[in-house]
Formats: structure tokens, C-alpha cells, sequence
């Protein structure tokens, strides 16, 4: 009978986890990076079922450059850099919890590293002179080994991005790189995009070959701004909406291209095995399907 039990109880475990969705880790630099690919990671946890983790390089502490609204909302004088790099910190950790509840994020993992100040250059951060790399590397090495993702998303590091946030995606590519488990997690750059444009070029990083794009590789989409129910009234940028608003502290994504996008873009990196392609393209057809349809 005990072995019945036991055997009963191992098959529930391994048919309940084969039903689970698919388990996504997503890296970014700042609270508020995320938005770019808010409708995803709702539709998974939501509609797929599936889990969403964060991985948060900085601290938040350098995001006051927007701050007028913010600083009279919160009470706290924002625009004064002392003052916002000793309460942004907090500010920023409790905004973007409040926004992982909309989107059904399971865990944020604070990485701690200063956001110091606004450049394109990546040296700085990379190298280790202005952030602990090490430290950031192992806590990634633990994460993946872990929990075992299925998938890694990370922004697009074209040339004119932050250079914390192109740190932030070689953090995730090198920490893929290295994994030596069996369940190595497929690794793609989501950026976002308005229907009236055309999506950039990008084939790598200069100098950094790890971010190359697999050229055989479809690009993947995600349509935020489909209509569903009478008259074509919703679409997921309600969603999208909603997380931007709980950041109070940053006027500009409210106004800038996040708030107008209609389309999440899914590259390929070159990294992955190429049979990885068929996973990812499952996984958007699969959103595509769930939830809510056009009318």
C-alpha cells in the first residue's frame, strides 16, 4: 500500500509539473525596464500559467532625471540628488513590487548594483571598476542552476542603450554561456515597437559577440494592441497601463514610446541552439492563442 502511495504521489509530482507553464526568468537594469515587456509576462503567469522571475541589476538610485511630478506626489524632493539617491532606492523597490503583482512575477531578485549616472558606455560597469561583477555572476550562476527557466529574456543592448542596461544582458548571455546543466534556458532580447515603425536593425553589439542575433533565426511578436469585446474597446495596453502607473516616480515612461507601443519584438540570440527556435515560436503562438481574442 506505502508503495502504491509513493507511486501515486511521484506520478501527480511529474504530471503537475508537466503541466506548469513555461518558467521565465527576466533581466533588466532598473525598476521600470520591465514595462517593455509587461504584456508578456502578464500573459504567461495569467493565461499560461506559467512562472516570471526578475533580475534586477541596480539599486534605482540615479532615476530622478523626471522627477517634478513624482516629487510632489510622493512628498519627497526627488530633484535634488542627494535626496533622491538616499529615497529612491526604496521608492523604486516598492513601485516595482506593486507592478510585479499586476504582472504575476513570482520573485525580484535585487542585484544592488549603483545605478550611478546616465551613460551609453558599458566599460565603466562591465569591467568591474564601478560594479561588484563577481558577486552578480555568481547570484546569476545560482538563479539558473536553481530554477531551472525555460526561458531568459533580456532588453536589446543596441549601441545607443544605458550602458547598465547592455551590462545587464551580458550579465544574463554570460551566465547562459556558462550554465553546464541539462535544462540550459533559451535566451531572446525583446524590444518594444509601434506599428507605424519599422523594426531597427540589429545584428550585435560591437565588441561583444556574445549578443549576436541568429540571422536564420524568425523575429517573434506579441500584438498588445489587438481589439477584443464590443466595438473594439480592450487591448492588453490596459495592461501595460496599469504597471507603468505604479511608477510614480519616473514621469517619462509614461509619456515616451512604452506607453505607445503596440508590439512586443522577440529576437533569437545566436547562443542558442538553433532547435531552440521551435520553443520559442511555440511559446508565441501559445500567447497569441490564450486569454482574450479578437472579436
Amino acid at each position: 500500500m506505502k508503495r502504491l502511495l509513493a507511486l501515486f504521489s511521484l506520478l501527480f509530482v511529474v504530471i503537475f509539473s508537466n503541466a506548469q507553464g513555461p518558467k521565465v526568468l527576466v533581466v533588466t537594469a532598473h525598476p521600470d525596464d520591465e514595462t517593455g515587456f509587461s504584456v508578456t509576462m502578464f500573459k504567461i503567469t495569467h493565461e499560461l500559467k506559467g512562472v516570471v522571475d526578475m533580475a534586477v541589476m541596480t539599486d534605482g538610485g540615479g532615476g530622478f532625471a523626471d522627477a517634478q511630478l513624482g516629487s510632489m506626489f510622493l512628498g519627497v524632493n526627488l530633484l535634488d540628488s542627494v535626496t533622491a539617491r538616499t529615497h529612491l532606492p526604496l521608492i523604486r523597490k516598492q513601485e516595482i513590487a506593486a507592478a510585479a503583482r499586476i504582472m504575476g512575477v513570482r520573485n525580484i531578485y535585487f542585484m544592488e548594483q549603483p545605478d550611478d549616472w546616465y551613460t551609453t558606455d558599458i566599460t565603466p560597469y562591465i569591467s568591474g571598476k564601478n560594479w561588484d561583477i563577481p558577486y552578480v555572476e555568481r547570484r546569476m550562476d545560482r538563479l539558473l542552476a536553481e530554477r531551472e527557466y525555460d526561458f531568459v529574456i533580456t532588453m536589446l543592448p543596441h549601441s545607443g542603450q544605458h550602458g547598465h542596461h547592455k551590462t545587464s544582458v551580458m550579465m544574463a548571455l554570460r551566465a547562459v554561456q556558462r550554465y553546464k546543466g541539462s535544462h540550459k534556458p533559451i535566451i531572446i532580447a525583446g524590444s518594444p515597437m509601434r506599428r507605424d515603425a519599422k523594426p531597427s536593425e540589429f545584428e550585435m553589439l560591437e565588441g561583444y559577440p556574445e549578443t549576436k542575433i541568429m540571422k536564420s533565426a524568425p523575429t517573434f511578436t506579441l500584438d498588445r494592441d489587438y481589439r477584443f469585446k464590443e466595438n473594439d474597446k480592450l487591448s492588453y495596453k490596459i495592461v501595460a497601463d496599469w504597471v507603468i502607473a505604479e511608477y510614480k516616480s519616473q514621469g517619462a515612461i509614461q509619456e515616451n514610446g512604452i506607453h505607445r507601443t503596440d508590439f512586443e519584438l522577440y529576437r533569437y540570440y545566436d547562443i542558442n541552439d538553433p532547435s531552440g527556435i521551435v520553443k520559442v515560436k511555440k511559446l508565441f503562438e501559445d500567447l497569441a492563442k490564450s486569454g482574450f481574442q479578437p472579436k
